[in-house]
């Protein structure tokens, strides 16, 4: 009886002992090694960038040259002011534009700069003696009685970053200072708004944040003709020439590249980087036919057949698998013999001078005749020398469209300077800056905070430490992107939003967030019971055993009491 007691006293504790192991070691250790791995993230900081608070500040600089101003009127100069405008975009979103203008007089130098013949001469002369910073533009209010601007211009948008403003007639010498600067303060905001920024830029640049209103049909076209904002582009300018019997056809792309289309990437080097390559296509045609118009004894496109001409030709262009950066293709298609001359007709039937369109986000196709070479004691194939220069002022145009470099259309009374060799003004980088900067900004906020919500929704993903150093760089990015925003510092904004959205999508898109995804409980049960069911029913009885044998004890001793 006894040694039937010990036994039972011996298992008991056995049991014990194994349930304690199992508890106390076996449990946690178990959950500690089949934990997922989740890095820390600055859920914090996410939270607030999600309710993203942005200030565009830009700096003007208003000079009055002699004959705009009486001499009591310098003595209070310089004079700066202050002035904020503030826009709720949604409930998430709202921007602030802070402009800070500075007053003064011309000096010597600047007063002998506008006694140049012409504004554009004039334009240069200042440009050479003060180079205005990225993002801040220059004024220079000059008298009713000047030569520079034609008698029905009032303002004058230069290529730097200058404009000349005429004094109006109602605002002569003697006028008080508060009277003569509030005259200014429209036409000064109307020039700011052509050459830094503009309520309606900003708003598109958000479309990746916010739903714009569908009554800004302006807006949404330009914003959907261009490309996204990217850290690169690959550019290719392809000949097609569907009939090498037709036409032996030479082209100089190297040279023509060199000429107008690399001083213009030049200037954008801050903006993006851009690689070009060039090819030509032997035997490739059009996906579709086009028409015979007996009355102009022409072929002709209608907008209609526009769209059906791209795919099949894409097909034939090959693309850069080792890039992930968006193309941008230019296509110069020069038809075959019984085909020429090909002309584009627009909606309303009528020619289009340029003999091109473009696709949005896509490139630009141009149709080059050469049936004026074709003469009567042709020997075919004809040599053909291609006039580059016709050609590339329209892949000009359309890669100016297709990079986002909007053109404005200029209040009454004012007059614009063309761009000049390089293809673009200084006053349109900035203009391009501001909305590149914004918009990286809203795409790099909206990966981010996705991410987090991601990550929160979903426990089981890994977070491992190279994705919590990718968040943080874009987190601590898009903060130095909006402080150096409201700061004015517009070169360094946009260099900090690359950063971050560069930093957020490398977060967003690392394939280890894949790995633990698509892993539910139930696969967890499945793989779990069938290796810890026969280990715990043996502790579980005899726990339960043991529970049962000391109840029983327990009415024992009550029994003897009794």
């Amino acid at each position: 009886m006894a040694t039937t007691e010990v036994e039972r006293r011996r298992g008991h504790l056995a049991a014990l002992s194994i349930a304690a192991v199992v508890i106390i070691v076996g449990v946690p250790l178990w959950w500690r090694t089949t934990e997922t791995y989740r890095a820390w993230l600055p859920v914090t900081q996410i939270n607030e960038l999600s309710n993203l608070q942005l200030q565009l500040s830009a700096d003007v600089e208003v000079v009055f040259a002699r004959g705009t101003v009486t001499p009591e009127q310098q003595k209070k100069f310089p004079l700066t002011q202050t002035q904020d405008e503030e826009h709720t975009v949604d409930e998430d979103t709202a921007l602030r534009y802070r402009y800070e203008t500075k007053y003064r007089t011309a000096t010597i130098m600047e007063e002998d700069a506008l006694n140049q013949p012409t504004a554009a001469e004039a334009d240069l002369s200042l440009h050479t003696l003060s180079e205005s910073p990225c993002g801040s533009l220059v004024v220079y209010v000059i008298p009713e009685s000047s030569s520079l601007l034609p008698e029905d211009v009032d303002v004058y948008v230069g290529q730097r970053r200058t404009a000349l403003l005429r004094i109006g007639a109602q605002m002569r010498v003697g006028k008080t200072l508060d009277r003569l600067l509030a005259h200014l303060e429209p036409r000064t905001k109307q020039v700011l708004q052509v050459m830094s920024f503009s309520h309606t830029d900003i708003t598109a640049a958000l479309s990746d944040r916010v739903r714009l209103s569908p009554g800004n049909k302006e807006s949404i076209a330009d914003s959907m003709r261009a490309f996204k904002s990217s850290p690169g582009y690959e550019i290719t300018f392809s000949l097609l020439n569907p009939d090498p019997k037709s036409h032996r056809l030479h082209w100089d792309i190297e040279g023509a590249v060199q000429t107008y289309i690399q001083p213009l990437l030049t200037k954008l080097a801050s903006v993006a980087n851009f690689s070009i390559d060039s090819q030509t296509l032997y035997y490739a045609m059009l996906g579709v036919n086009p028409r015979f118009d007996s009355s102009l004894g022409a072929y002709t496109l209608n907008s209609d057949s526009l769209a059906h001409v791209i795919n099949p030709v894409e097909a034939r262009l090959g693309s850069n698998a080792a890039s992930s950066n968006p193309v941008l293709n230019f296509l110069l298609y020069v038809p075959d013999a019984h085909h020429s001359p090909l002309h584009i007709h627009d909606r309303k039937k009528r020619e289009v001078p340029s003999n091109a369109f473009h696709s949005p986000r896509w490139g630009g196709i141009m149709i080059y005749n050469v049936n004026s070479f074709y003469g009567p004691e042709a020997v075919f194939p004809v040599d053909l020398n291609i006039d580059m220069a016709k050609v590339m002022g329209v892949f000009l145009a359309q890669l100016r469209l297709l990079l986002g470099v909007q053109t404005s259309t200029a209040p009454s009374g004012f007059l614009v300077a063309p761009c000049g060799s390089t293809g673009l003004a200084d006053w349109e980088l900035d203009r391009l800056m501001w909305s590149r900067t914004v918009e990286n900004v809203a795409t790099a906020t909206t990966t981010i905070t996705s991410l987090a919500q991601l990550l929160d929704q979903i426990g089981n993903i890994v977070i491992n430490d190279n994705i919590a150093e990718q968040v943080s760089s874009a987190v601590a990015s898009l903060q130095l992107a909006v402080a150096e925003l409201e700061a004015g510092n517009l070169r360094f904004a946009l260099q900090y939003s690359k950063e971050a959205i560069l930093a957020s999508e490398r977060a967003f898109f690392d394939p280890s967030l894949l790995h633990l995804l698509y892993f539910p409980d139930d696969q967890k049960f499945a793989i779990y019971i069938p290796l810890f069911l026969p280990m715990c029913v043996p502790i579980l009885l005899s726990l339960l055993k043991i529970l049962s044998d000391a109840r029983q004890k327990r009415r024992e001793k009550q029994a003897k009491k009794d």
